[in-house]
């Protein structure tokens, strides 16, 4: 009798279950990746939010957001000063904030990106809660000025090319839902060492004291500043961009980089990590995720750094 009234009570248990799962979602819900403020993330030189489906940031968005987090991908000038870019970030900020609600924002920049979010948590701190840069050049890099070298050297020769590269990332703003006024001579000076030094005596927030150093977590202004890089040019013989990020990394010879950043000029805040086994596209998961199979997988490092964030209360 006990036997046939714990079968009972077990079927009319499973057939109310589905009925009243919801009541236990919070036990199963993952919030790993939940932060208190929405992430935005901001590309690179030449970069984009999306073309014909296909994500700068390569299922980084779709990583954070299954485990909570809200994540907006923007789009500057693909080619700008930080200053101009800045602004144009600082306005998606301020859309993002009306249509959430949110107080603030975690800026996350990769590349000039990186730059680029320190711009507006200098400018608007009021809106930032954290600013973090993934290979971001903060003393400049080298690549920039070899070519501001040259652009110097042949100003005729380099403002021709200024222009067709102006129109080549036009193209690719315009495709990518953009349609920003193109630099690359602004650009290039911004990215360079002595555009890099002009840009930091404004906005110094974040940056170590010492050459490769690291710098408080919580700076001055209230925000809290995050950094990490590669120093792995070459890492997956299937990727056809480890090729080019090989010969570029000889500019570093003897110095660690991820094929365009060196390792000290990418430290910000608290420095992550600077020597993941990665290269420059790799830390934003390109191309197509082929990336370093010995080493974390960058969408992992995002994951990771957005807990993080969640445990700051950020």
């Amino acid at each position: 009798m006990r036997a046939l009234s714990l079968t009972l009570f077990l079927l009319s248990l499973s057939i109310s279950m589905p009925a009243q799962a919801g009541w236990f979602d919070w036990l199963f819900k993952d919030t790993y990746t939940e932060t208190r403020y929405p992430i935005v993330l901001s590309h690179g030189l030449f970069g984009f939010d999306d073309i014909a489906g296909y994500n700068y940031w390569y299922r980084i968005p779709e990583e954070l957001r299954r485990s909570g987090a809200e994540v907006y991908v923007t789009q500057v000038a693909a080619a700008n000063s930080t200053e101009v870019r800045g602004e144009q970030l600082a306005r998606q900020v301020e859309d993002i904030l009306a249509a959430t609600g949110a107080e603030k924002v975690n800026l996350i920049g990769h590349s000039h990106g990186g730059p680029t979010v320190r711009y507006v948590a200098s400018v608007y701190p009021q809106y930032v809660a954290s600013a973090t840069s993934v290979a971001g050049p903060h003393t400049g890099a080298r690549m920039a000025d070899v070519l501001l070298g040259v652009q110097q050297a042949l100003p005729l020769t380099a403002d021709v090319i200024g222009e067709i590269v102006n129109a080549a990332v036009g193209f690719l703003d315009l495709i990518s839902s953009g349609g920003y006024d193109q630099d690359s001579l602004a650009a290039l000076y911004s990215l360079s060492t002595p555009g890099s030094t002009e840009f930091n005596s404004h906005h110094p927030e974040g940056l170590p004291e010492q050459a490769c150093g690291e710098a408080p977590e919580q700076a001055s202004n209230g925000v809290r500043y995050y950094s990490w890089s590669g120093a792995k040019p070459l890492t997956n013989i299937l990727d056809i961009s480890d090729a080019g990020m090989g010969l570029l990394a000889l500019l570093y010879l003897g110095e660690k980089n991820d094929g365009l950043v060196s390792s000290c000029s990418s430290h910000l805040g608290l420095v992550i990590r600077d020597d993941y086994r990665m290269n420059h596209l790799d830390e934003v998961n390109q191309i197509a995720g082929l990336t370093s199979p010995f080493e974390t997988n960058p969408a992992t490092v995002f994951r990771q750094h957005a807990n993080r964030l969640k445990n700051r209360g950020l």
